[in-house]
């Protein structure tokens, strides 16, 4: 009886109150909108592959591919093999393995860097002006004609005084280059190694200002990746975090934080047979780097390791499991891109990647649906969950783990349903309460 009878609603505090509490805090909502306006929504590479300037050419990218199954075939020919190297159970034997042949046959590279700092190193200027020329000339060519990458740009020299006015140069150039070709490609990548300071990074915007007035671009069209290489960009001299006031001076222009595994393990003093993406400083860094960048739509990069998979067989498989081991390491501490320096590092890459989204497809695909359904279950899931849950199913669908047929099966939801939960308004996340 009691639950079928209507409450009588009272409330003790005036309208007025309400506005002036929502005046009061209307700043505090814009601040909130500006500097944390969410994931973009975008895909995100799986990794990024360096290239020298001098070393890119117009087959790179197939090359790179074709390195990788040549290395398959001749130290893991068949699924079999390639999951005892990787320690893969049965199940996921031969998902993997087909699936990492198909990427190397489709899409060896996601993302790549043709690289003028420490790959490439100092040069005259004539040659290192002609290789920015033919840098953008290679890249404008094979967006026309679909040969490229998903991401492709340069990594210029740093903003210290002894190699800025080469690397803005290399920089203009490149661009310039592009927009001869046609204009600026959407999938367009640049990166700022070695920031210390965030007045760098306010340099490399009006950089990037001066670059879109000349050219007539609407502002804002250029953005850029922080790369985090020394112990200054994590802690400065008054005790702050500077990356994270890096991305306020990047005025919404960044794009990435890319951790460099062994010039900030240098700066440190790590020996270097320990420098490595799982050494507890580079566990430090990241850690730091991955909070200064939640909810601002930054996204963070793991670093590399520059253990290469060449020689004999055994050597090879030591090497693979190696960067398997890190990679899987990495993704479950939700880093999920990282560099490869090798056309050996490929078959692992996308295998750590592939075995980490379909192990957990159907779990995440149960929990989503029963949230989306509003079912019960053996976890009280929430929309942040739903969010998270979400956003793995959207990466797996990206990166060729997952296909659109078997989890719109699993969840009955469209990838712009998948999209709703992965990027909710800001309020729907507390809406719960929690």
């Amino acid at each position: 009886m009691g639950q079928s009878r209507q409450e009588k609603v009272a409330t003790s505090l005036a309208g007025a109150v309400s506005e002036e509490i929502s005046a009061s805090l209307a700043p505090v909502d814009a601040e909130l909108e500006r500097r944390y306006p969410g994931d973009p929504g975008t895909r995100q590479p799986v990794h990024t592959v360096y290239v020298p300037g001098d070393a890119f050419t117009a087959g790179t990218i197939r090359s790179w591919g074709d390195q990788a199954l040549a290395a398959l075939d001749e130290h893991a020919p068949d699924a079999a093999a390639f999951a005892a190297v990787l320690g893969l159970p049965d199940d996921l034997a031969e998902p993997v393995h087909s699936r990492v042949r198909a990427k190397l046959e489709q899409e060896p590279v996601e993302d790549l860097r043709v690289d003028f700092e420490d790959g490439y190193g100092p040069r005259p200027d004539a040659e290192e002006d002609e290789t920015a020329a033919r840098a953008a000339r290679l890249i404008a060519e094979a967006y026309a004609e679909g040969t490229a990458a998903p991401y492709m740009g340069i990594r210029m020299k740093c903003m210290e005084a002894a190699v800025r006015d080469r690397g803005i140069r290399t920089l203009d150039i490149f661009l310039t280059g592009l927009m001869q070709a046609g204009g600026l490609p959407d999938g367009l990548v640049l990166t700022l190694p070695k920031v210390t300071y965030p007045e760098q990074v306010t340099a490399m915007v009006r950089l990037l200002e001066a670059f879109e007035k000349a050219h007539g671009l609407e502002p804002g069209r250029i953005g850029f990746e922080i790369q985090i290489e020394t112990s200054q960009s994590i802690l400065a001299t008054d005790g702050t975090a500077t990356v994270a006031r890096m991305i306020q001076a990047a005025e919404g222009r960044a794009t990435g934080l890319h951790y460099g595994t062994f010039d900030y393990s240098a700066c440190l003093g790590v020996s270097a047979a320990y420098q490595a993406s799982d050494h507890p400083a580079a566990d430090h860094a990241k850690a730091i780097m991955q909070v200064a960048a939640a909810g601002t739509g930054v996204r963070v990069s793991d670093g590399s390791t520059n253990v290469l998979p060449v020689g004999p067989t055994a050597q090879v498989h030591d090497a693979w499991r190696l960067h398997y081991g890190l990679t899987r390491r990495a993704l479950a501490r939700a880093y999920y891109q990282g560099w490869d320096m090798h056309p050996g590092h490929l078959p692992t890459r996308y295998a750590a990647v592939f075995a980490f989204y379909r192990e957990g497809l159907e779990q995440a695909a149960a929990r989503l649906a029963r949230y989306a359904n509003r079912a019960g279950g053996d976890v009280m899931d929430e929309p942040a969950t739903a969010k998270a849950l979400s956003g793995y199913l959207l990466r797996g669908l990206d990166c060729g783990a997952l296909d659109n047929g078997e989890v719109a099966r699993l969840t009955g939801l469209t990838r712009a349903d998948l999209e709703g939960f992965a990027m909710p308004r800001r309020g729907d996340l507390t809406a719960s309460g929690k």
